[in-house]
């Protein structure tokens, strides 16, 4: 039993798994913005635009059936509910894309960078050396004073 624990408290204190937690709970909230966004924004605006169509309360009647109490109720299929449900997603979906695209982007940069670092610089000639300068001289002159004659 001890290992267990041990072996908990190892796997809890992994930083991909705190990263991960810290993730789920901001993608959670973020979620909630969406779907206020979506609920008191777009929603409305979109409703607005297709004849004042009130998407919360838009459902389809398929029939009636009874309810705990006994009594009789429509039953109904929540399109307005799931047309908001696919609006959420796509703003989420698109809102992941454009942060993954960001970071794909920013590592290639990063990597081009560091292989920019990594390459060595191409090695200049060494400068001669006093003795290669005077034997240059030397051969320049003898020739000089070759053509001379």
């Amino acid at each position: 039993m001890k290992n267990f624990f041990k072996d908990f408290k190892e796997f809890i204190s992994k930083g991909n798994i705190l990263d991960m937690a810290v993730g789920v709970i901001i993608a959670s909230a973020f979620g909630k913005i969406v779907t206020a966004l979506v609920d008191n924004i777009i929603m409305p605006l979109v409703g607005k635009l297709v004849g004042g169509i009130d998407f919360s309360t838009w459902a389809i009647t398929i029939g009636t059936t009874v309810n705990a109490d006994g009594e009789t109720v429509p039953l109904t299929l929540g399109i307005g509910l799931f047309v908001k449900a696919i609006v959420d997603f796509l703003i989420i979906a698109l809102v992941i894309f454009l942060v993954l695209r960001a970071i794909v982007k920013a590592t290639e940069k990063a990597k081009a960078l560091a292989g920019k670092k990594e390459e060595e610089p191409e090695e200049e000639e060494a400068a001669p050396t006093s003795e290669e300068l005077l034997t240059e001289i030397r051969d320049l002159l003898k020739a000089k004073s070759e053509d001379a004659e």
